[in-house]
């Protein structure tokens, strides 16, 4: 990927959640789709009653409509320099600049109500530490 189009303040990251959730739940029906059409041959369009009882376990109660194509919400999520690491688990990481200059990753994934976590490009998922960031890297 080249250079992200943006660093996420914590605050900014934050606020972008609502709409994150609605991306990542948009991106999963359409994992689950896929899945569900390699697993027996036949699929059925997002949003349809089937596919809706599939997914109302792991969209967290989200109905909005959805007036976007999986397609369009990677797009977003892309331009906005987000990176996806596991759909199936909406984790994803907000680069983000520590005061000091260096660049670090914002770390959320679905069913955490708020933005908590964060830790560097080199340590991962595993290397996770709690905001706030600290005052020296």
């Amino acid at each position: 990927m080249d250079e992200p189009a943006t660093h996420w303040t914590v605050d900014d990251a934050r606020a972008y959640l609502p709409r994150l959730r609605v991306l990542l739940g948009v991106i999963r029906r359409a994992a689950h789709l896929a899945v569900s059409a390699r697993g027996n041959g036949h699929a059925t369009m997002p949003g349809s009653p089937r596919t809706r009882a599939a997914a109302d376990d792991t969209d967290e109660g989200d109905e909005t409509p959805v007036a976007f194509d999986v397609q369009q919400a990677i797009e977003e999520l892309d331009e906005r320099g987000i990176v996806l690491r596991d759909a199936e688990r909406g984790l994803i990481d907000f680069p983000a600049l520590h005061p000091g200059g260096r660049e670090v990753l914002l770390c959320w994934q679905l069913g955490e109500d708020d933005l908590a976590w964060w830790h560097l490009p080199e340590d991962g998922f595993a290397g996770r530490r709690p905001l706030p960031l600290p005052p020296e890297l």
